[in-house]
């Protein structure tokens, strides 16, 4: 019912930047929040950012101070401006969706992923 499609990713090397978006589509009445997450090979998917409809953002300790999660809520779009990247950053980082459909359902969303690879 809520489809998600992520682009921005790649290689880049440490210290360099990137930036991640993920536009939402389908039966969306409203997404209260959307964000990102991560997992490293051999290591459990973690907390990047999520951001609320009003713009509240809440970051994981590994990237606070480093990277900037915004949204465009017209576009249901949200995006990751990633600075000062480290090779720990390595990993699939992916779109999620907390949203309520217009026939009032509430989904969980995911979006496929999309690899950042972190050089040093």
């Amino acid at each position: 019912q809520v489809q998600l499609v992520e682009s921005g990713g790649g290689l880049v090397q440490a210290g360099g930047s990137l930036r991640l978006s993920c536009a939402a589509s389908g039966s969306i009445f409203t997404i209260p929040s959307m964000g990102w997450y991560r997992q490293a090979p051999e290591k459990q998917r973690e907390l990047v950012a999520t951001i609320t409809t009003d713009g509240r953002p809440n970051y994981g300790d590994s990237v606070k101070g480093r990277f900037t999660i915004s949204r465009d809520n017209a576009k249901n779009t949200v995006y990751l401006q990633m600075n000062s990247l480290k090779p720990e950053d390595t990993g699939v980082y992916s779109c999620n969706a907390y949203a309520v459909t217009m026939t009032r359902d509430v989904v969980n969303s995911w979006g496929t992923g999309t690899l950042v690879t972190v050089s040093s």
